[in-house]
């Protein structure tokens, strides 16, 4: 077959060809960076319950040196290059569930609030409801893990305003009493304890002291875990026959406090007492393959517990897209 191509077709052919690269060119312009992130709430349902995450941003913790102790530095150090960490700063998130079981909205932990002791990235949480459509007004019970400063921070905001009006406010006895007094927490804590009595004092009224082994709230079961503090507690939330546990912390670190359960944090009232709760702990959710929620995991915190030959294996959830 012969193609006839007269000159003035080529010259039409070539025109285009030139408008075309000009378009071409005008397509490849950079687009404007956008400089934002994702909003800070994550989704999943647990049987009938629906179950928002919230962050109240990240905590920086610093050289981990002196902080987790147990091992020697060189071996500090490995484990997290190995797991592509920085060696020389900690940096954890402070993710807070909010369960709706139909009947009840319950938050557990309120972040650190105003206080900024671990960096200027905290304090997000109110935010981040917000960005989750959920009005502090409609929570009905706050639940604390702990009476620690990025546990119930973000009780009454910087002008002592209690930002939950509505809500009834649940923490175990021993850590009210501990974290309220400043003889019992010793002056090297005493930021602790200003910060507990700016949030817990003005709603002492609404505390319900919760105990070990008790449903504090319908399908939700109160398991003791002392050692971080004297009345450190997990939850383990349960609906239309599935479960996850809130874990708190129980572990504060992905890596170093699960592939070495007995190492010490210094954060720990009585380290030793935190190390036989991890442990015990830890090992009742590998063997009954119970989800957990871990509050200073990497975002959003949720995955699952596998039981190694030393220690123990973090198992991230993939992220549902689809409710």
């Amino acid at each position: 077959m012969t193609l006839d191509v007269s000159r003035r077709s080529l010259l039409a052919l070539g025109a285009g060809l030139g408008t075309s690269a000009m378009m071409g060119d005008m397509a490849l312009a950079k687009a404007p960076k956008v400089g934002t992130q994702a909003q800070y709430f994550y989704r999943f349902n647990v049987g009938d319950a629906e179950v928002t995450v919230v962050s109240d941003g990240q905590l920086v913790l610093g050289d981990p040196k002196g902080t987790f102790t147990g091992v020697p530095d060189d071996e500090l150090r490995k484990m997290l290059s190995d797991n592509f960490l920085a060696t020389n700063n900690i940096v954890l998130e402070q993710n807070s569930p909010i369960v709706n079981t139909g009947d009840k909205l319950v938050l557990f932990d309120t972040g650190m609030g105003s206080a900024q002791g671990f960096g200027p990235a905290t304090g997000r949480q109110q935010k981040s409801l917000k960005e989750a459509g959920i009005k502090p007004e409609d929570v009905d019970a706050v639940v604390f893990s702990h009476g620690h400063i990025d546990h119930i921070g973000g009780v009454v905001d910087a002008n002592d305003k209690v930002l939950f009006p509505n809500a009834q406010y649940y923490i175990a006895e021993s850590d009210f009493d501990y974290w309220t007094n400043y003889d019992k927490a010793g002056p090297q804590l005493k930021a602790f304890v200003d910060q507990a009595r700016k949030n817990l004092l003005p709603v002492r009224d609404r505390l319900v002291f919760y105990k070990d082994d008790q449903e504090i709230l319908p399908g939700i079961h109160a398991l003791s875990a002392p050692g971080h503090t004297v009345g450190h507690t997990i939850f383990v939330i349960s609906s239309g026959g599935k479960s996850f546990a809130y874990t708190a912390d129980l572990t504060h670190h992905p890596i170093l406090l699960m592939e070495k359960p007995r190492m010490e944090f210094a954060y720990d009232t009585d380290p030793k007492q935190a190390a036989n709760s991890r442990v015990k702990m830890l090992d009742m959710l590998a063997a009954n393959k119970i989800p957990v929620l871990a509050y200073h995991y990497p975002w959003p915190g949720v995955g699952h517990i596998a039981k190694t030959a030393e220690g123990f294996h973090y198992v991230p959830e993939p992220m549902q897209m689809t409710l």
